[in-house]
């Protein structure tokens, strides 16, 4: 199992080796939480918010929730978890240079996955 201290450690990593210009007015750069977060739209608590990208009263930042990963790929062995971290933090800091360009694609794409969550779960006609 991955600890915090772990997760923190490999997000450090992550975002060390990403382009600086990525990151360019992400005032409040990039946070690891501990807590879990399930998506609002979960239909059998199976669906979790892995990372966010914010914009409010703290600036514009990412926040990562380990409590989220550590459910999810918890049984993984480090490298794959790594891996996973890596695409959250390619997720999120496409969504941050989206914002700054002014375009949302991905937030459309997003929308559209839960659409498809929803409609395999039976919730949709």
């Amino acid at each position: 199992m991955l600890t915090f201290e772990e997760c923190g450690e490999m997000l450090d990593d992550i975002v060390d080796e990403m382009p600086r210009e990525l990151f360019r007015e992400l005032n409040g750069g990039v946070i690891l939480l501990p807590q879990s977060k399930l998506h609002p739209c979960a239909v059998n608590n199976d669906l979790y918010i892995l990372g966010e990208y914010r914009r409010d009263n703290l600036g514009k930042y990412i926040a990562v929730f380990y409590g989220s990963v550590a459910t999810v790929y918890g049984n993984l062995p480090k490298e794959e978890i790594r891996t996973h971290l890596t695409k959250i933090m390619h997720h999120e800091v496409r969504h941050h240079n989206e914002y700054l360009a002014g375009c949302d694609d991905l937030g459309l794409y997003d929308k559209q996955q839960i659409q498809d969550y929803l409609q395999k779960k039976g919730k949709l006609n």
